[in-house]
């Protein structure tokens, strides 16, 4: 990376003293005398500045190009062959619940990422109405401690009804950060608010079948490569990262006109 850098701007300060040279002889003028590249930097150096941004901005712009027209294919790719997340296992559903679109989200309840993610799908289902669907499903990370205790708690509040846990799920993306400073605190205290029965939620929480499915969410994530979070596949269709509404928009309206 230093020897391109170092490159990029020795060619930068050769082109602002010299008339355009070939590739070989630039480099066999930079090997003999490294001096003219300095020379060439006082003489002009807002010149030789500009030279060397636009030479970065360029290489960017072509990098995410290229990035682009990689992420086109491979959605073309998952058009034709969709990915197959587990739907038909019962889950909690946010929406229609036979809504020709089904939203498939990997989140962690403590990543800020998801918490902008979390505003991004309440946007889709509202713009949608019952063309959308959404199930939640759990990736916690490690490096956010209080992110399975949530899914814990979402998950037991799943039994109690699929309504309390909805509420639950936007109270705790809509209040995260007493989440990070009240901890399981919080956890409790959004559940009462919800209407728990909290003899049973406590009682759920530690059964090994609620860390079960959290894990199988976790191994199907990664079955797709996502491994961060948040990531959804809609209609069998990725989308990996917190993207704004209008990248949701474009699979989505094109899954409808289908």
């Amino acid at each position: 990376m230093k020897n391109t850098q170092f490159l990029l701007i020795s060619v930068a300060a050769l082109a602002l003293s010299a008339c355009a040279p070939s590739a070989s002889q630039l480099k066999k003028a930079i090997e003999n005398d490294p001096s003219i590249v300095f020379v060439a930097i006082e003489k002009a150096p807002d010149k030789f500045i500009e030279v060397v941004n636009k030479a970065a901005q360029d290489a960017q712009k072509k990098s995410q190009e290229r990035a682009q027209e990689d992420e086109a294919k491979s959605r073309d790719t998952e058009f034709a062959n969709p990915l197959k997340p587990d739907i038909d296992t019962p889950r909690v559903i946010f929406g229609n619940k036979n809504a020709p679109i089904t939203i498939v989200e990997y989140s962690d309840f403590e990543c800020p990422f998801c918490s902008r993610g979390y505003g991004t799908v309440k946007q889709v289902m509202e713009e949608y109405k019952d063309q959308v669907r959404v199930i939640f499903k759990h990736l916690p990370l490690d490096f956010h401690p209080m992110a399975l205790p949530a899914a814990k708690y979402y998950e037991a509040l799943a039994r109690q009804g699929g309504d309390k846990a909805e509420k639950f799920h936007d109270l705790i993306f809509q209040n995260q950060g007493e989440l990070k400073t009240k901890k399981e605190a919080f956890l409790k205290e959004s559940a009462k608010k919800v209407g728990a029965n909290m003899a049973q939620l406590n009682k759920d929480i530690e059964d090994p079948k609620i860390m079960e499915q959290i894990n199988k969410d976790i191994e199907e994530a990664k079955s797709f490569n996502i491994t961060g979070t948040p990531g959804f596949i809609i209609n069998g269709v990725s989308l990996r990262g917190a993207y704004p509404f209008p990248e949701f928009k474009v699979i989505i309206d094109r899954h409808l006109k289908k």
